[in-house]
């Protein structure tokens, strides 16, 4: 038994074996896509705001750079309150199923994503925008606290022994769809004149989230339970208090899992929200070139994450995890080098670069944290995992901005601070390899 986890078996629990075939697997990780990707397009939404406008219009108050790290802390906000989604959608999804808890989590941030295009600015209300603006944003933490470890689990699940890796995939594609409909959708409201962006512009993204979200719900109301959560419910094995179980006897788990989610978390918002932010701020460049190369990068990464799920199946999501990891801190002040020349297209190139590397990593998280965990564990062990990661993560780019204003504008501090996290995943792939679960599922 692994001394990281010595109270865990590196089975799911005994009884009969679950039957899975390739039926309906592809519809329900489609399902999960969809999920994701409106999940992931409300949250970013929140990001490239963060670094263009809510400084502007929420937190007038301050100085330009106290009010930009102000609104990071406000996006830093959603990380923290993840894993209470983790918990409370774990606990759902464990207890009840992966099915209702993955409706109620869209919903929750379709919801919350809506009212902030609704909500009045500091010119407005006062003190009450921030604060309001705040409440929103752990709304949406929490919902995307559950989502993410449910989406992945419930595809796993469904899909065929030996595929799992292409499966776990799709809803890792749901990441760079929605920034591509975030960074798109605000690359074409910045082409408005800068009194009608600020005035009514920027919130029409944000309320692109309501018929989204319909559309979003309909899809996953025709997704059925998992077969493996079905076989729990008939031999009773459900954990009574999951969370407490993972703490108890899977800590080693859920830190290897941790460390091996950071790169893809943490990394992405440093090499995206603060980027945006760096090059408009510091280096002078357009709000357009900067969120146009964010768009470019996720068209890199759909491709990387559909060809590394495949070669997961061959080769294993912790491998995979341990040479993105390494490649990414290899490439990480190149990166910076690029983006410091001011060249519009070296800063494209760097951009989508430097998400090509990451989403490696990235894209087999999904495949990895779901087979570090056993089924009566799972939904709550994959949430919580990747949520403490983002926890932990989530503040970099309000790290990136103080280091940048410590060191004088200089940028090697912020590669310095992703190599850092890039070789912490790549230890946790390296562990995470030798800890992967086996559920008692045969293919059909």
């Amino acid at each position: 038994m692994n001394k990281l986890d010595a109270q865990t078996t590196p089975e799911s629990p005994p009884g009969a074996s679950v039957v899975v075939t390739g039926k309906d697997a592809g519809r329900v990780a489609f399902a999960a896509f969809v999920g994701t990707a409106l999940e992931w397009y409300d949250y970013f939404l929140f990001g490239t705001a963060a670094a263009i406008v809510f400084n502007r219009l929420y937190f007038t108050t301050l100085d330009p750079a106290a009010a930009t790290m102000a609104a990071f802390a406000t996006f830093g906000v959603g990380f923290v309150a993840r894993p209470v989604g983790a918990l409370i959608f774990g606990w759902l999804g464990d207890r009840i199923g992966r099915r209702p808890a993955l409706l109620i989590t869209v919903v929750m941030i379709g919801v919350a994503t809506g009212l902030i295009g609704l909500l009045p600015s500091f010119g407005t209300i006062g003190v009450a925008a921030p604060l309001l603006l705040v409440l929103l944003r752990l709304l949406q933490g929490i919902a995307v606290g559950g989502e993410w470890g449910g989406a992945v689990t419930l595809a796993v699940e469904h899909a065929p022994p030996g595929k799992r890796g292409r499966y776990a995939a799709l809803p890792q594609v749901g990441s760079p769809v929605g920034t591509l409909l975030s960074s798109g959708a605000f690359a074409l409201v910045l082409l408005l004149p800068d009194e009608q962006f600020d005035s009514w512009g920027w919130r029409l993204p944000f309320l692109l989230a309501f018929p989204l979200l319909v559309i979003a719900v309909y899809i996953r109301r025709k997704v059925e339970e998992s077969p493996l959560f079905d076989e729990l419910l008939k031999q009773d094995e459900r954990a009574k208090i999951p969370a407490l179980e993972v703490f108890r006897t899977a800590w080693g788990r859920l830190l290897v899992a941790m460390a091996s989610a950071m790169l893809g978390v943490g990394g992405f918002y440093v090499l995206t929200t603060f980027v945006i932010s760096y090059g408009t701020t510091t280096l002078g460049m357009s709000r357009g070139l900067m969120v146009n190369a964010t768009l470019i990068a996720a068209v890199v990464e759909i491709a990387v994450i559909l060809v590394m799920g495949r070669l997961a199946e061959r080769v294993g999501p912790g491998r995979l995890t341990l040479w993105g990891g390494l490649i990414s801190a290899v490439c990480a002040f190149p990166v910076f080098w690029l983006i410091d020349t001011r060249n519009p297209a070296a800063i494209v190139l760097a951009v989508a670069a430097g998400i090509a590397v990451l989403s490696v990593a990235y894209a087999v998280s999904g495949a990895l944290l779901t087979e570090l965990f056993p089924a009566h564990l799972r939904y709550s062990g994959v949430a919580l995992a990747y949520n403490l990661a983002g926890a932990l993560t989530g503040f970099l780019p309000f790290l990136a901005t103080a280091l940048l204003k410590t060191s004088g504008g200089a940028s090697w501090p912020v590669a310095l601070l992703l190599v850092g996290i890039s070789l912490i995943t790549a230890l946790g792939g390296f562990l995470g390899e030798r800890l992967r679960v086996k559920d008692n599922v045969v293919g059909a």
